[in-house]
């Protein structure tokens, strides 16, 4: 008994080798090759329906599509090559997994092993890359921030916007799996999300809570308070050849009665230039308030005696103003606060 059992020990055995060596080029149920089911076939068979359903695929060119616009990467400048006998070898050893009675058993039940494999496919990386910057290049927009513009009309506020961006690396993703199966779609959309402003209009309003602005042409300094129109003051500006500057400044200092320097200009006579004057003193030209702006020229109050300038080029860069009109406007602006002058 002990014999015969163990012959057929041993029968059983060598058959059950012999089943799994007969079957060592057949590939077990459930595994696909970039999507193409190939279980149960032999190396042949295998070889012969990848050839069949991948290839022409993988000669079909990818595209990327995004509103009307499309992007097309062909198989030539993608550089895509197929190893067909490598993909099938690994499909066998896939297959190969576990014991003999393992295999035995998922080959006489029809068990599926659930592998899914990728082809053993290359192709250039870089030029999927280059794609997609064609693909940023078209459709990617910068968000642009908010703004306030000074000019002779008062603040204007430019209203920041939202830009767009390609989802660079989901697409460059899904290109790389779609490039190599036979299942996936090669028709890809390109997905993007919108992009903030760094500055938002409540930001860019923050810094003109108080704005001056200075028509030369009128002869005129309007006050604006969170953008609104405060206050038109009547003045008077440089003459010609000292024409008070244009272009856009900030207050740089205030003082109240200011001490004045007499300038190295040639309308200063050479003994007198650099001179200090008191402050609220007869000879000061500056009466009442100095709001600093730029390079020696700010605004200031005149004597009662020169109210006849105003409205005229009269000055020697500077922005004169009435005594009652400097000190009202004085305790209105910080330093800080943006002028335009034109």
């Amino acid at each position: 008994m002990l014999a015969l059992l163990a012959a057929l020990v041993v029968a059983l055995s060598a058959g059950l080798w012999l089943y799994d060596h007969s079957r060592r080029d057949v590939i077990a149920p459930g595994v696909t090759v970039g999507g193409v089911d190939v279980g149960g076939l032999d190396r042949a068979e295998a070889a012969e329906r990848l050839e069949a359903r991948l290839l022409p695929v993988l000669r079909t060119p990818l595209r990327v599509d995004h509103g009307d616009h499309s992007w097309v990467l062909g198989p030539k400048e993608a550089r895509i090559t197929a190893d067909l006998p490598a993909s099938v070898d690994e499909a066998v050893r896939a297959s190969r997994s576990g014991s003999v009675l393992t295999r035995t058993w998922r080959s006489l039940t029809g068990s599926e092993l659930g592998v899914a494999l990728t082809p053993s496919v290359t192709y250039s990386d870089a030029a999927i890359v280059r794609l997609i910057d064609r693909v940023r290049k078209d459709v990617d927009r910068k968000a642009i921030d908010a703004s306030v513009k000074l000019g002779l009309g008062g603040p204007a506020v430019e209203e920041g916007r939202p830009g767009l961006e390609v989802q660079a690396t989901a697409l460059h993703d899904r290109m790389r799996a779609a490039i190599a199966s036979a299942t996936k779609s090669r028709r890809l959309s390109a997905k993007t999300e919108k992009t903030q402003p760094k500055v938002t209009t409540a930001q860019a309003k923050a810094g003109y809570d108080t704005a001056l602005v200075v028509n030369r042409g009128r002869f005129q300094l309007t006050l604006y308070k969170k953008l609104e129109k405060v206050k038109t003051y009547d003045i008077a500006v440089g003459a010609v050849g000292l024409e008070t500057p244009a272009g856009t400044y900030t207050i740089q200092n205030k003082t109240v009665n200011p001490a004045w320097t007499k300038p190295h200009s040639s309308w200063v006579p050479e003994a007198e230039r650099g001179q200090v004057v008191p402050g609220g003193t007869a000879a000061n030209p500056l009466k009442a308030r100095w709001l600093g702006i730029f390079d020696g020229a700010g605004i200031h109050g005149i004597d009662p005696s020169l109210y006849g300038t105003i409205g005229t080029a009269a000055s020697h860069g500077c922005v004169r103003m009435r005594i009652a009109d400097v000190i009202d406007l004085y305790d209105r602006v910080p330093v800080g606060s943006p002028i335009y002058i034109g």
